[in-house]
C-alpha cells in the first residue's frame, strides 16, 4: 500500500466515518460551522444588520465557503467511488452548498441560496446514531412513491376544478368586481379552495357568492383526499414491515448470542464483530 492510499484512508475515516473519535468531532465541528454560516446569511438579509455588518458577514461567508470547498475536495479525494459520492444525495447537497457563493460573484442575490447548506445538518442522524429512524422516513417515501399516480390524478382533478371555478367567476363577476381576467380569477379560486382566503378579491353578486360558497365547501372536502390516499399506503407499508423479519440468526463467535438487528455489524451483548449469514 503506497503512502497516498494511506493518506486517503485516514482522510476517509475522519470525513466519512463517525465511529472514531476524530470522525465524530469532525462532524460536530462541521455542523457548527454550517449552522453559523446559515445564521450569518439570515442575519445579512435584515437591512439594519446588513448596513452595519454586511462587509464583515460577507468576509465570514467567504471563509466558510473556502472551508467547505476544501472539505468537498477532500471528500472527492478520499472516497474510493467518486462517481457514487458525486451523484449521491449528500454529494449533491455538499456541492450545492458551496456553489451560491461563486454564483454570487455574477448574480449577487444568489448568495441567499446558501441556506440550502442547512440540509447538510441531516448528518446529525448519523452522528447521534439515529440512523435507524431513517427507516421511518424511507417508509413514508415509499408510501408517497406508491401513491404517486393517485396523487397525480387527484391534483389534475383539483386543477381542472380550479379552472372551472375561476372561469365561472370571471363570467359572473367581471372586471368591475376585481375579476379582471381568467388567470386572476383562477388565482382567487386557488386561494379559496385551499382555504387560505386572502380576501383581496371577493365576489359581490349573489350568484358569485353562491359559487364561492360551493368552492369553499369543495376546499374542505379536498383536504381529506390526499390524507386518505397517503394514509392507506402507509398502512400497507406498516403491514408489509410487520411481515419482514427484524433480526438475523447469525451467531456471535464470542458469546454465541443470536437474533441481532439486521444492520448490526457487532454483537450487542459483547461487542464482538459478527458475520451475517
Amino acid at each position: 500500500m503506497n503512502s497516498q492510499s494511506v493518506v486517503q484512508k485516514k482522510i476517509y475515516e475522519v470525513i466519512f466515518g463517525y465511529e472514531s473519535k476524530a470522525g465524530r468531532w469532525f462532524d460536530i465541528l462541521l455542523m457548527l460551522l454550517i449552522i453559523i454560516s446559515v445564521s450569518a446569511v439570515l442575519l445579512d438579509s435584515i437591512a439594519s444588520v446588513h448596513a452595519h455588518y454586511g462587509e464583515l458577514l460577507y468576509q465570514f461567508e467567504l471563509i466558510f465557503t473556502l472551508l467547505f470547498t476544501v472539505e468537498y475536495v477532500l471528500r472527492l479525494y478520499s472516497t474510493p467511488d467518486k462517481r457514487a459520492y458525486i451523484l449521491s444525495f449528500y454529494g449533491v447537497v455538499d456541492l450545492l452548498s458551496i456553489l451560491p457563493t461563486y454564483i454570487a460573484l455574477f448574480y449577487p442575490s444568489a448568495v441567499y441560496l446558501i441556506v440550502i447548506r442547512i440540509m447538510r445538518v441531516l448528518r446529525v442522524f448519523r452522528i447521534l446514531k439515529l440512523i435507524r429512524y431513517m427507516g421511518e422516513a424511507n417508509m413514508l417515501y415509499a408510501a408517497l412513491l406508491l401513491a404517486r399516480r393517485k396523487i397525480f390524478v387527484f391534483l389534475f382533478s383539483v386543477v381542472t376544478l380550479i379552472i372551472i371555478f375561476g372561469t365561472l367567476m370571471f363570467i359572473i363577476e367581471g372586471g368591475e368586481n376585481g375579476f379582471d381576467s381568467i388567470p386572476e380569477s383562477i388565482y382567487w379560486a386557488i386561494v379559496t379552495i385551499t382555504t387560505v382566503g386572502y380576501g383581496d378579491v371577493a365576489p359581490q353578486t349573489p350568484l358569485g357568492q353562491f359559487i364561492a360558497a360551493i368552492a369553499m365547501i369543495c376546499g374542505y372536502a379536498i383536504i381529506a383526499v390526499p390524507t386518505g390516499i397517503i394514509g392507506a399506503e402507509l398502512m400497507q407499508q406498516v403491514q408489509d414491515r410487520e411481515k419482514t423479519p427484524k433480526t438475523h440468526s447469525s451467531e456471535c463467535s464470542s458469546c454465541k448470542a443470536t437474533e441481532h438487528d439486521l444492520d448490526a455489524r457487532h454483537c450487542k451483548y459483547c461487542g464482538n464483530q459478527i458475520q451475517q449469514k
